[in-house]
């Protein structure tokens, strides 16, 4: 009896998803072991269902009922809930999907080649410079592990206020305020006295 093998199952990609947990407690962090994005600095948030118009997968997210945010980036999505939902339920839920739906190889995002390009750093003055740089080497990497993102909004000269924008899990996040002060700001102020006096944060 000849076996006939499907070559599509054969060589299809084994997705594995785990999870970590964040300090927002309505967050959780889903692991996977394939890039999501286009590149390193890609990253999407979805505080809504509505905006979700170039991400497939953000948009069957958002079908379930205790999904409330969306954030992707990398190789990994986080996902914030209703705070009525438990994990311990959902969990399960959200992680047989994504697994299911990158096996099946369907799009992440769609539409990317008509995204505007993102301009340069030619027209940041030396101080707004060294706060990216800063935040780059020394915050983002820890607030990505959390499952969100972190990126300079606006810089004031006059009063040495930074304006930062928390994405993912640091949206809503009850701890988001301490991070900030406690450890945000007093890296900036330490490594930039003359030039940071206070950091505020944006979308949380």
């Amino acid at each position: 009896m000849e076996v006939k093998y499907n070559a599509d199952q054969l060589y299809k990609k084994l997705i594995t998803v785990y999870t970590e947990a964040v300090p927002n407690p309505e967050a959780m962090k889903f692991v996977v072991n394939t890039m999501l994005a286009p590149d390193d600095d890609f990253l999407r948030d979805y505080a809504e269902a509505g905006q979700t118009t170039d991400s497939p997968l953000a948009q069957e997210l958002f079908k379930y009922d205790f999904v409330r945010r969306v954030f992707i980036t990398k190789n990994f999505v986080t996902v914030t809930k209703d705070p009525a939902a438990d994990w311990s339920e959902k969990v399960p839920v959200v992680r047989h999907f994504l697994k299911n739906y990158l096996e099946e190889g369907h799009e992440v995002f769609s539409g990317l080649a008509d995204d505007p390009v993102a301009p340069g750093q030619d027209n940041d003055s030396e101080t707004v410079r060294k706060i990216k740089e800063i935040l780059d080497e020394y915050i983002r990497p820890a607030v990505e592990m959390d499952g969100g993102n972190i990126s300079l909004n606006a810089y004031d000269e006059a009063t040495g206020t930074v304006k930062v924008f928390l994405q993912g899990s640091c949206s809503g996040c009850p701890s988001s305020t301490i991070t900030l002060k406690a450890g945000i700001e007093n890296l900036l102020r330490r490594m930039m006295p003359d030039q940071v006096k206070t950091v505020v944060a944006e979308g949380v």
